[in-house]
């Protein structure tokens, strides 16, 4: 019998291909060496106002929180939860009514991702002294004499220009 010759080595790879064999190892190497990254990011509140009478109504967000609902507690108005302000509950809104005997004072706001034990944010609100401001939303309670006096001056003079127009109407026809 004869013995068959060596087999040939094989040949070495283009140079573009071998780089590019390198280049994806490399790349798989990295992604597994890499940590995962989370699914969501970390989360952000707001409370607003940040100032409130007692009585008055504060608008709660939280942002990234990756679920669909959200509890927000605090000793200001108790417990309130969120709900998304969207279709992707990119964040979750919600109202709260300060109680009309909170104590003045800073009060801890604290926001829980999916409810109780979830990752929290916590910030603060001031309760002031003083009803909470209601009807108008008091946007005439900083109004001063001179303001008032300037209005009703302007409101008399439309009121006559408009008996003017009509009676000069009037005579005419």
């Amino acid at each position: 019998m004869r013995a068959k010759p060596p087999a040939a080595p094989p040949a070495a790879p283009p140079s573009g291909a071998r780089r590019l064999v390198t280049v994806a190892a490399v790349t798989l190497i990295a992604a597994a060496a890499a940590p995962t990254t989370v699914a969501h990011a970390i989360p952000s509140a707001t409370v607003s106002p940040i100032a409130v009478a007692p009585g008055g109504r504060v608008a709660l967000n939280v942002a990234g929180c990756g679920t669909q609902v959200a509890r927000v507690t605090s000793t200001a108005f108790g417990e309130a939860r969120l709900t998304p302000g969207n279709q992707t509950a990119a964040s979750l809104i919600g109202n709260a009514t300060v109680y009309n005997n909170a104590t003045p004072g800073a009060h801890r706001v604290v926001f829980e991702c999916g409810g109780p034990g979830g990752e929290r944010v916590t910030l603060s609100l001031q309760v002031t002294t003083g009803a909470a401001r209601g009807g108008t939303g008091g946007s005439i309670g900083s109004m001063s004499p001179g303001q008032i006096a300037l209005g009703s001056a302007l409101t008399v003079g439309a009121l006559g220009a408009g008996v003017w127009v009509m009676r000069r109407r009037a005579a005419a026809s």
